[in-house]
């Protein structure tokens, strides 16, 4: 298939294109029929050297032997007063592809798995608070605390006996010295 296109010339960041006939295979800038016109994008719109020169003739005669012009091309012939340029429409074109809507399906089901998890979390919760503050308080088990308190006084109660028998006889030693 024969198309119409680009083919970039110039220097780096200094681009100028070539308007060429070339098989659809061949690489942009590589073998092509016949060269057909230039545009030159770093010229001024209104300029006073035009930035599209075609070659109308040559352009018609290979447009009925069928190559297809490209998108660009055809703006500019359409500019020219050849042929039609409609703006393509491809409502496809930013829609995501089969593996990232396989992954923003997966994140959905994932966001919303955990969002039912922490709505039953607080449920849970909330009953809990519901429940205990219905019921009565339960008293606290004293037993198991008695049992640590009187292992700690123990010792000291012991200790104190000793040193209070030891204060009462030192002043009954002062007073029989006395």
């Amino acid at each position: 298939m024969l198309k119409i296109r680009l083919a970039r010339g110039g220097a780096k960041k200094r681009p100028y294109y070539s308007i060429v006939v070339a098989d659809s295979h061949s690489p942009r800038d590589g073998r092509f029929i016949e060269k057909v016109g230039t545009y030159n994008p770093l010229l001024p719109k209104d300029g006073p050297t035009p930035r599209v020169s075609l070659k109308l003739e040559s352009i018609q005669a290979w447009i009925a032997k069928g190559a297809q012009p490209t998108d660009r091309v055809a703006r500019f012939l359409a500019a020219e007063g050849v042929g039609q340029w409609a703006h393509g429409n491809n409502p496809n074109k930013a829609k995501p592809g089969k593996k990232a809507q396989e992954r923003l399906a997966e994140r959905a089901q994932r966001d919303a798995d955990r969002a039912e998890a922490e709505a039953a979390a607080k449920a849970a919760a909330a009953e809990a608070a519901a429940a205990a503050a219905a019921a009565p308080p339960e008293p606290e088990p004293v037993a198991e605390e008695a049992p640590v308190e009187a292992a700690v006084e123990a010792p000291v109660e012991a200790e104190a006996p000793a040193a209070e028998a030891a204060a009462e006889e030192a002043p009954a030693e002062e007073k029989a010295e006395g």
